[in-house]
């Protein structure tokens, strides 16, 4: 359990926690990272050092191993002074109400009166179903069932390695509301590159009439919808029911359609 601090901003008591290691208001952290130093000594030192620089201290080597020639990989443990405020903390709140597998399926048959149409895929190079497949297949993930299972959906997922005109060509022939992808590969940013593709090509090949795009991943952050051009960003540990819930939320109108 974290400490709880003096009052906020707001005047709220229990605002301001530090982290809690060992005991209680210890400020204790633990952080890994890899320097391009072979191990020995002089690395474990290198180490400190970058702890120390970033507010951790006093800091101590816990484990240290090699990874490849002439690097080492660290995990180091120390205390910090830093306090957090939870009254200045700003995440993205969800805007929907959680619907179960029932709601759902009542929802799109009675006001939008046909079927959902949803596609999902991993684009570019990334081969890493594991994701778009717990969000998509019946199976499903954290005891949830995947948007297979909602009868009112239709839904394709089309696999890994989708180019992203291969995307949008699947896209307009099924005539998808809604596109899911999910990217796992995130070296250089590849993640985000990959994401300002799609939502370019789309709004280039179908303008205002393109689906809506959802993207996933768990280096996405989802406050950057806007900035990458999607209608929506899910982060890690997102749920099938999470998504069902947004595109009944996005794509099913409040009253029946005539």
């Amino acid at each position: 359990m974290p400490e709880t601090g003096h009052v906020g901003q707001h005047g709220r008591a229990g605002s301001v926690v530090r982290p809690y290691g060992d005991t209680t208001g210890d400020g204790m952290v633990q952080t890994s990272f890899t320097l391009p130093v072979p191990p020995g000594p002089k690395a474990e030192g290198a180490a400190l050092q970058l702890a120390q620089k970033m507010g951790i201290e006093p800091a101590m080597v816990v484990h240290s191993t090699p990874i490849g020639e002439g690097f080492t990989f660290f995990i180091v443990y120390g205390s910090v002074r830093h306090l957090v405020d939870l009254d200045a903390v700003q995440v993205e709140e969800r805007a929907y109400p959680l619907l179960s597998p029932g709601e759902v399926n009542a929802a799109v048959k009675t006001r939008l009166r046909r079927s959902l149409v949803v596609l999902g895929a991993c684009i570019g190079t990334d081969a890493h179903t594991v994701g778009i497949d717990a969000i998509l297949n019946l199976k499903g993930f954290a005891g949830e069932k995947g948007l297979e299972y909602y009868r009112e959906l239709q839904v394709a997922n089309l696999g890994a390695q989708v180019s992203v005109p291969e995307l949008v060509h699947a896209a307009r022939a099924r005539k998808a509301d809604a596109v899911l992808v999910s990217q796992v590969v995130t070296q250089k940013d590849a993640h985000l590159r990959n994401t300002r593709e799609l939502a370019g090509a789309f709004r280039e090949a179908m303008g205002e009439s393109r689906p809506l795009l959802v993207v996933g991943g768990p280096r996405f952050d989802p406050a950057m919808a806007a900035e990458l051009g999607v209608d929506k960003v899910f982060g890690r540990g997102t749920t099938p029911g999470e998504v069902a819930s947004y595109l009944v939320h996005a794509l099913v109108p409040e009253e029946a359609t005539a």
